[in-house]
Parts: structure tokens; sequence; C-alpha cells
């Protein structure tokens, strides 16, 4: 068996190169490149997708987490309760408006925000919850939304690895005010650049972010606000509009893969995640647990097989961080799993026959 991919963009656009060629080809013809006819189609068809009334395109996750925090108007004194178990732009996002990220421990079957844990941080100066829906995977929203109306929050989904995934049908970036999604690349539905998007059914927030995302005008030369650059190109709006057609399709796929690999693994020594009733998880990584991580690391790279860790260290141990003042110790789940966590090969194009041996490599690491 030749090396296997992590993430195969190669097989994917082989798949889809006539579409996407074309499309590309439209743009360039166009010569109009910034804030055009594909970004507004684009934003109209991710809104109707989600079930929201709008989407504002931006130029990266990031900046939808950001652009979305500061149009709540959370700055300098507040705080905000976010996942300990997460990429750091979930905190970053809250610390670039002057706020405060809170720390919050996880649940260590989904890996998501624990909410009985995040109730007990909040104070005075909390003004929203953050659930991260991690891998593709929702968070308990009844519980995030119950503590939200309970306490007054706003709810801020990061559903930056969760494009298409749901509760009972209804789809993440539809439960907060604001919610963020992230087109990198390699995500279940990716640009080929940096790109990203808030929803809300809010058109004050839709409003402020159209103004935020562009230099704080509303017409040209004209600006009412303090704002930036962060833009989604036409180019990449392109290419999202031929894979947003395709998107279903792929989540299903990838679920069957998921799977696939739960069933291959299930009498070894290894967590495999759980899929729940009502919750249709889209995968965007597959993450078992496992005891010896960095051997069982070095005997599938051998094998021609990658793996990666998502995340090694929580962020209360980034140096970033290290102001917040906490320390080794204080988020005993997450710092559990961020030691047995192992992301292995995971996109739609993956081939059974890819997956099986995967598995066959992991069950002779066992057999020793």
């Amino acid at each position: 068996m030749k090396k296997i991919s992590f993430v195969d963009l190669k097989r994917q656009y082989r798949e889809n190169k006539t579409e996407i060629d074309l499309a590309i080809k439209h743009v360039l013809d166009s010569t109009h490149f910034i804030l055009g006819e594909e970004v507004e189609q684009f934003e109209k068809e991710f809104a109707e997708f989600i079930g929201v009334k709008y989407a504002v395109s931006v130029g990266s996750g990031l900046s939808a987490l950001e652009l979305g925090v500061r149009s709540l108007e959370i700055g300098q004194g507040d705080e905000v309760l976010v996942p300990v178990n997460t990429y750091i732009a979930s905190a970053s996002a809250v610390s670039l408006v002057g706020a405060t990220p809170v720390l919050v421990d996880c649940l260590e079957d989904t890996f998501n925000i624990d909410a009985e844990k995040a109730e007990k941080l909040i104070t005075e100066k909390t003004k929203a919850i953050m659930p991260v829906h991690l891998y593709g995977q929702v968070a308990d929203m009844e519980k995030v939304l119950r503590l939200a109306k309970k306490h007054k929050l706003y709810v801020i989904e990061d559903a930056c690895q969760a494009h298409g995934a749901s509760i009972r049908s209804k789809m993440a970036g539809g439960f907060g005010i604001i919610s963020a999604f992230s087109f990198y690349p390699g995500k279940n539905l990716g640009a080929y650049g940096d790109g990203g998007i808030v929803t809300t059914n809010n058109k004050t927030i839709v409003d402020k972010i159209r103004m935020f995302r562009n230099y704080g005008q509303k017409e040209k030369y004209k600006h009412l606000l303090l704002g930036g650059n962060s833009r989604l190109d036409n180019l990449q709006a392109s290419i999202l509009l031929v894979k947003l057609k395709k998107l279903r399709l792929w989540n299903a796929k990838r679920l069957e893969n998921a799977k696939l690999y739960n069933k291959s693994l299930d009498d070894l020594p290894i967590i495999t995640p759980k899929i729940f009733p009502n919750y249709n998880h889209t995968f965007h990584l597959y993450v078992i647990r496992v005891k010896d991580r960095e051997k069982l690391m070095k005997y599938l790279s051998s094998a021609g097989i990658p793996t990666q860790m998502h995340y090694p260290i929580p962020i209360h141990l980034q140096p970033a961080y290290k102001e917040l003042g906490y320390k080794k110790g204080d988020f005993p789940v997450a710092e559990k799993l961020a030691s047995e966590i192992l992301s292995l090969p995971m996109f739609p194009e993956l081939k059974s026959s890819e997956i099986k041996y995967i598995c066959q490599k992991i069950r002779d690491f066992y057999r020793g």
C-alpha cells in the first residue's frame, strides 16, 4: 500500500476539476475579485443551508469569531466562557477585542464544553458562552442554551469544524446569536485559501459585521465606525459555491468512513469516537484515544500512515496565555484527553481499502 494522505485535496480537486475550473474562469473573465456576485450568492446559499436569515463572509474563521464578538460590544472588562479543549483561535477571538476568555473543562465523551462546570465560573463580568463543536460533533446545545437563558448570556457558536453538523436536524450555526465558520482548505467545506463566515438572524449584527470587514464603511469612502480588511474574495466564493452543493454527500461519506473505523477497531484497547442518537456528527476529524500514542504514531508513520494530534497542548498551558494564571492540573479532563488523542486520516474520498489497511496496521501494533 502506498503512502496514505491525512487529507487528500488533490483527489477532491481531480473529481470536481471541470466545475471548479469553470467557476474560477468565470471570475477571471469578469475581473471582479472583491465582494462581488459570487460572494453575495455564496452568502445567500450558505445562510439557506444553515437555516438562518443572514450570512456575512469574512477573511478567516478567526475573523468570523472576532468580528462576531465585537459586534456584540463585548470588550475590556468583560468575560466569555470558552472551552479549554479547542484550537487557540476560539480564545484568541475573545482576547483580540480586549475581553478575557474564562476557560472551561470539557466532557470526556464528546470533547466539548461542560455546561455544568461553565455555570460555576459565571460572574457579573460574564457576557457570553462560546460552545465549540469540536471535530464536527455538536456541543450539548440544550444545556448551553438553558444556561445562557438563565444567566442572560449571549451564545457564540464556534462552528469552524462543524459545517453541516446538526442535532435533531437543526444545524450547527443556527443556535447562537452569532456563529462562526472557517473555510480553511482542509475543512469539510474548504476554500483554496483562507475564508470564513458569520451566520445570524440579527440584522443589526449583519450590518455591523459588513462594516467591520470593510474599513467601517457602509457606502464607499464614508466610514461609520473603525473597521479593518477581512473580506472573502470572489475566487474563493466561486469555489465554495461548487463545493457547497456536494457538502451533504461528502459529510455522509465521512460518517460512513467513521463507522467503518469504529467497527474495525472496536475490539482493540482504543476509545473510538461516539456517535449519539439525534446527533449528525460530520467528522471533520476522526479522533481516537490511546495510551501508547507516540509509539503508535511512529509505527503508523513507518507504514506510510500519517497521524496528527488535535490538540496536544490545552489552551491553559499555552505560553501565550500564561497571564491568565492557570497551571497544570487545573483542567484534568482536557489534560487527560491531550495526552491520549490521535487523529487518523479522514476525508470523503478515503477508500474503504485504505481504512482497512490503517486498521490492520493498528491491529498489528497491538499484537506486538
